[in-house]
Order: structure tokens, then sequence, then C-alpha cells
């Protein structure tokens, strides 16, 4: 997916020389998984086999071993549109947790943003609640936490409007886009895991979507992942 910055009033210096606006949320997610921790490890691990089929609808072109180019489709407002793609590095696992950054995408030109992605996840193995009602005793939770920081220069007509809409729409549809994208890999990751292991989900078993839970702005310090 080749990236555009979409303008029909601003011509491309105007771009370059407009000022930088930043976005930095911040948020967190579950996935359940009915195995022990083990054999999640070993799963996420080949993330080769399974990454790029639990991705779609959205693109992901592998990066060498463990990089993937991710694109998420047209985003924007007011007029403006990007079709951004980020470059993700899976590192190995370190003793249970797992780490996800930003890398370049070999050979795009440089973009009218940048995009910092930094994520964790963290496994906890525990008992299956007695309600679900399965013969399976224990499951392993999926704790995910990201700082997303994405700078752009928008054309100077968007800079016409105040500085608090500008953010707070920025802020909205970052969180959108992250929520969408993180719901759709979570719900399919969770379905391929436990078919490729021929695992039964409990009936009573509910879904527990992804939430913002921080907008940081840029006049605020740098909050780490803890």
């Amino acid at each position: 997916m080749e990236v555009n910055l979409v303008t029909n009033t601003e011509d491309e210096n105007e771009i370059i020389d407009s000022p930088l606006t930043v976005f930095r949320n911040e948020f967190v997610g579950l996935m359940d998984l009915f195995a022990n921790c083990q054999t999640v490890m070993d799963y996420l691990d080949c993330h080769q086999g399974w990454f790029c089929r639990c991705a779609h609808p959205f693109q992901a072109d592998p990066i060498g071993e463990n990089g993937y180019a991710i694109g998420v489709g047209r985003i924007g407002a007011f007029g403006f549109k990007v079709d951004p793609r980020v470059g993700l590095h899976l590192l190995p696992q370190d003793q249970g947790v797992y780490r996800i950054c930003t890398i370049p995408i070999p050979d795009q030109e440089p973009q009218g943003y940048e995009v910092d992605f930094q994520a964790e996840m963290f496994l906890r193995e525990d008992a299956v609640p007695p309600e679900y009602e399965t013969p399976i005793e224990v499951m392993t939770k999926v704790e995910w936490h990201l700082l997303l920081t994405v700078s752009l220069r928008f054309p100077r007509f968007i800079h016409r409007l105040p500085a608090q809409t500008i953010q707070s729409t920025g802020d909205n549809i970052l969180a959108m886009v992250v929520r969408r994208v993180s719901n759709s890999l979570t719900k399919k990751v969770q379905a391929d895991f436990h078919r490729t292991h021929n695992i039964s989900v409990p009936k009573k078993y509910k879904y527990q979507p992804s939430k913002t839970v921080a907008l940081i702005h840029q006049d605020e310090s740098s909050t780490s992942l803890s």
C-alpha cells in the first residue's frame, strides 16, 4: 500500500514548512487464551505463522524475520487524509515479556508523519473461573500496554482551526484506529490460536475490547510503560 498525503488546496512545500503537531495516547488491552502459558508462548514465538493472516483485513507485509509493515487505510478529518504505514519489530520474548517497537520500512520515502510505537505484552497463567462451565482448568491472560506517538505536519489551512479542535480530533481519530486494529487483531488471534490447538472456547466467555487509558499531550512529560 502506497502512502499518499491528500490535500487539494495546499502544495507540498506548505506541508513541509508547517509546524509539527504531536499526538500521544496510551492504550491497554487484554486477550484471554484457554491454554497454559507455555503453549501460548510457543504460539506467539512463531508469529511468522499467524501474524499476517490474523492482521487481515489490514495489510501486513513482512520485513525480515521479525518485522512487518502495517497499513490501516485512509484516515483523517477536515479535508486532510493520510494512508499510513508503520514498520513494527516483534522482538523475541524475554522471560515471558513481549515487546514491539517501530522500525523503518525499507525503500519508503520520508512521509509527512512519524510514528513511535512502543508496546509490551505480559503473560499471566490463571485458573479458569467456575462460571465458564468448562473442563479446561487453566487459561493465559495476555495483557498489552501501548504508548503511541504520532507526529504530523498539517497543511496550513488546518492550522486555521483552533488548536484544541485539532488536538482533540487527532486524539479521537488515533484512539479509534488503535481500537479498530487491536480489537480485530485480538479476535482473530484468539480464534486462530484456539482453532489451531483444537480448543473449544467456553460459551459463557465474553470478549473484552481494548480501551484508551490516557491522552498525553505534547506539553506533558513522557510516560514510560511498566
